[in-house]
């Protein structure tokens, strides 16, 4: 077979190849049918010469060939149409890792803080938190990301989806104090992992283990739980369960443990670092925007292994170019009888 024969057999294929035994099924009638027999119509059959001299007769002979071909036409049109033709074309997907993420957001009032900085001015806390997180979501292009935000509650701002751009946008147009200025942060990480392995949660209440899994929850927070119904480490214990990792952010200058001038809404590391350590996650420490710039790259290389994706066969229809024949066809066929 000729290189360009191959490849063309290659990129065409057929929705519904069995369409085309229809082709036959006109001369199968023709042959099961059988013929009219001479003699048994009242009908008088006069030579076209007789009534309207040669030429006539030339154009009704010429009339019934090219309406004879019109039927044809119109019938493996309609076939080919109802067969489905269509071009294949390969375009490669993005890579995969088949892991899911939610980014749990802290949107407590001390997030209006202005104690980071982004290119050469000082910004509040959540400003940085938009620039690196949005960064960071895109660049995990081929796994779901969702994010969920916390503060008197939490909510789901966006449902996981492997539509990460929309997730950056969703970030980026981030505002304190839709669900309040306080801090819950056993709420959000509850409320993430609901979102995030409802499967798992199912088959956790059974005798076996639970399933191994690929789901992960970045939460950041710059405050300590004050708000909420949820224990941050019994909800911790529960992501360990289920098998969900959790990577903690402390965001801020002045730990809890460590604040001499009894500073209000400092972040409580040692309960954050604990939930890591819970769950199997890892814990990260950030006071300025370049220690959250190196923990969103530590981030990305620790749930790291994506893969390039085998390329995804896309199909282009060109049934309408058959219909459109058939069409034609039908329209000519109409002209004819009308001549008639």
């Amino acid at each position: 077979m000729p290189a360009w024969l191959s490849a063309l057999a290659s990129a065409f294929d057929l929705a519904a190849p069995y369409a085309l035994l229809l082709l036959a099924a006109p001369i199968v009638f023709a042959r099961l049918v059988p013929a009219e027999r001479e003699g048994t119509s009242g009908a008088l059959r006069v030579p076209p010469s007789l009534v309207g001299g040669a030429e006539r007769g030339e154009s009704l002979i010429a009339r019934g060939r090219r309406r004879t071909w019109l039927v044809w036409t119109l019938w493996v049109a309609l076939v080919a149409a109802l067969s489905g033709p269509r071009l294949v074309l390969s375009a490669n997907a993005l890579p995969a890792s088949g892991r899911e993420i939610i980014l749990t957001l802290d949107l407590s009032g001390s997030m209006e803080r202005k104690d980071f900085s982004l290119d050469g001015e000082t910004v509040s806390r959540l400003a940085a938190v938009k620039r690196v997180g949005a960064g960071f979501i895109r660049r995990r292009a081929g796994d779901r990301i969702g994010l969920v935000a916390f503060a008197d509650q939490a909510y789901v701002a966006a449902a996981p989806t492997f539509d990460t751009a929309s997730v950056a946008r969703t970030l980026e147009e981030a505002t304190i104090g839709l669900v309040g200025r306080s801090t819950g942060i056993g709420d959000g990480l509850g409320l993430a992992l609901k979102r995030l392995a409802p499967a798992q949660i199912a088959s956790a209440d059974g005798d076996g283990p639970p399933p191994a899994s690929d789901k992960v929850v970045v939460l950041l927070s710059d405050g300590a739980n004050n708000a909420g119904q949820t224990s941050p480490k019994d909800v911790a214990a529960l992501a360990k369960e289920l098998g969900v990792r959790v990577y903690t952010i402390a965001l801020g200058p002045i730990d809890m443990a460590n604040n001499p001038d009894n500073e209000q809404d400092v972040v409580d590391v040692d309960t954050l670092r604990d939930m890591a350590e819970v769950s199997g996650g890892r814990a990260f420490r950030v006071k300025t925007t370049d220690d959250l710039n190196a923990v969103a790259d530590s981030i990305d290389q620790l749930e790291g292994g994506r893969a390039q994706a085998p390329p995804v066969p896309l199909r282009r229809d060109l049934w309408p170019w058959p219909a459109a024949l058939a069409l034609l066809c039908a329209c000519g066929l109409l002209a004819v009888r009308r001549d008639a």
